[in-house]
């Protein structure tokens, strides 16, 4: 999935799905996002598992 993105926008990711593996999760899984800077994710968490959906990049 990192792979269309820019390179420099790599950490930027990363540290969105960390943020988003560390939140306390809804008790039924949904779909949310999460933005950055430049970068942002679609995804659903299912217990303790985090399932990205969807990653961009504006740059």
């Amino acid at each position: 999935m990192l792979f269309d993105v820019p390179d420099g926008a790599h950490q930027e990711i990363i540290a969105l799905i960390t943020a988003v593996a560390q939140a306390p999760k809804p008790q039924d899984p949904e779909l949310a996002a999460a933005f950055g800077e430049w970068c942002w994710l679609v995804y659903t968490a299912h217990g303790d598992v985090v399932e990205v959906l969807d990653v961009g990049c504006a740059r």
